[in-house]
């Protein structure tokens, strides 16, 4: 391994946490806390980028043991070309999120954007994210889980207002309840092996009685499930996202519920290659692809029906993940990254919407391309992504993992495809209610300043600050990027599938060849 290896991996965790102590200390001196923060996310970036280029032009997987102690004892953080492709495009939409919020705060008048621990719990939230995607230890996972919900609370819940208070309770009441079952998975799991190194129960788990076996799956894929929102477990986000301020509901909704997605993807080719839950997964993929966007489409609400339908296109990754297959896993990697993006960028435009209407009820918007035709071009191109309308990212990635159904050939994969087909269709319905509504027909209602009955604190009617516009328009173009370099993007997807089909350059790198003894 590298020296440079050594210095970058822990980078995306270390950095942030030392950033956000450093903003703390400076709660007085907002304009300190901006400058440090908007490095600090800069910096990792930079390292995200330099990783994913390492992991997928160098040796695939490095490791490096936290504390020098060896992973037995100690906490192993692993790269591969899966983990940095989500930290590079997780950098990449936090660091968007982040100006788009100063920029907000600042033409609001509000120099501390909004409180002065929101820069300190935000960089928390960003090492969360970080420490999950790199940890090589299931408890060192849960503790990244920790992180970034102890962050989440505080981030959805600031303002005060009582909707927010209220949802922020429903939200912390559902992520308790995961992490329990979590924890509950982690200690059985250590009773049943003796470890939680992820590389080692790869190993040691196929010895494990098949019955208990099942069980630790099952505990396992729910916890992540309740958080990656899948359908039965996803009925607390569309009520606990629209609340929050709009950076932070772009922030969660893109992220959020994608690190329970990679959590997922873990536990069925690392932990659980080939286990009896995967039918079941199928199953639940169809259902959250249905019932979400039967959702969406029910909705008179921007902010709701975008929920509903980031509840619905987590159906996609997790059919992705239960077709177990190459091409199946690699749809499914190249959606999350897709789908991060293009998520974050609705809701960030959602929130100029907002801005500039004073609401998000369709009833009340209307005729948006002509009063601001940028807010329209904004809105239309990763609405159209999220559609998948060709040759957007959202088709390429939505007929990689049809044409892996198709490949699979079962019944079940046929029906899951034919599922994919509708959702898709409906999700263009969706969009286009919300496109001929706001954009073009006349407002049914004056704005009231409620969305969907909840109040918000908006500045109606005054000019969309260019500080919120530029970061936007900005992950519009990411969003347009990722479309132009879908091949080479599909490509590290590719082999980022045949590393997780293939256990043995993670497990080798983090054990660092040493096959552990049962017992040891």
């Amino acid at each position: 391994m590298t020296e440079w290896a050594r210095v970058l991996l822990p980078l995306p965790v270390v950095l942030p946490l030392f950033a956000a102590g450093l903003t703390l200390a400076l709660a007085r001196r907002p304009r300190a806390q901006r400058t440090i923060s908007v490095t600090a996310l800069s910096v990792v970036v930079v390292a995200a980028v330099t990783m994913l280029v390492m992991t997928d032009h160098g040796s695939g997987t490095y490791s490096v043991d936290v504390g020098g102690w060896p992973a037995k004892l100690g906490i192993p953080l692993v790269a591969d070309r899966l983990s940095t492709l989500m930290l590079v495009v997780s950098s990449v939409v936090t660091l968007a999120v982040l100006l788009y919020s100063l920029a907000q705060g600042v033409a609001d008048g509000e120099e501390g954007t909004p409180v002065s621990i929101y820069h300190p719990t935000y960089l928390v939230l960003s090492a969360g994210v970080s420490n999950a995607f790199l940890s090589g230890d299931l408890f060192n996972l849960y503790v990244g889980f920790e992180i970034l919900l102890a962050a989440s609370y505080i981030l959805l819940t600031l303002g005060g207002t009582k909707a927010r208070v209220r949802a922020g309770t429903t939200y912390v009441v559902v992520s308790l309840l995961s992490s329990m079952v979590f924890l509950t998975a982690i200690a059985l799991i250590y009773m049943a092996t003796g470890t939680v190194n992820m590389a080692e129960l790869s190993l040691r788990l196929r010895d494990v009685d098949p019955d208990v076996q099942l069980v630790l799956h099952l505990l396992l894929l729910v916890g992540f499930g309740i958080k990656a929102a899948v359908f039965p477990l996803s009925a607390w986000l569309p009520d606990s996202y629209p609340t929050a301020p709009a950076p932070v509901t772009a922030v969660f909704a893109g992220l959020l519920t994608k690190v329970g997605v990679y959590a997922i993807i873990r536990t069925e080719t690392l932990l659980f290659p080939g286990g009896q839950a995967s039918q079941l997964l199928l199953w639940v993929a169809l259902a959250t692809m249905v019932v979400g966007i039967l959702g969406a489409v029910a909705q008179s609400d921007v902010k709701r029906l975008l929920s509903f339908t980031l509840v619905s296109h987590i159906g996609y990754m997790v059919f992705g993940v239960a077709l177990g297959t190459a091409g199946g896993l690699s749809g499914a990697v190249f959606y999350v990254a897709h789908h991060i993006t293009v998520q974050t960028t609705l809701f960030l435009v959602t929130g100029l919407i907002e801005r500039y209407a004073g609401s998000t009820s369709l009833d009340a918007l209307g005729s948006l391309a002509k009063r601001t035709p940028l807010l329209a071009v904004l809105f239309f191109v990763p609405a159209m992504n999220l559609a998948g309308i060709p040759p957007f990212s959202g088709f390429l990635g939505k007929l990689g993992l049809l044409q892996a159904g198709v490949d699979v050939g079962t019944w079940q994969a046929y029906v899951l495809v034919a599922g994919g087909v509708v959702t898709s269709l409906l999700t263009l319905y969706a969009i286009a209610k919300v496109w001929n509504r706001a954009f073009w027909q006349e407002p049914q209602t004056e704005p009231s300043g409620e969305v969907g009955g909840l109040a918000t604190a908006t500045r109606v009617g005054t000019r969309t600050p260019l500080g919120m516009v530029v970061p936007t328009a900005a992950l519009v173009v990411v969003g347009v990027g990722i479309t132009v370099i879908a091949g080479p993007l599909f490509g590290i997807s590719d082999r980022a599938a045949q590393d997780l089909l293939d256990r043995t350059p993670y497990t080798s790198t983090v054990l660092h060849d040493r096959v552990p003894e049962v017992g040891e």
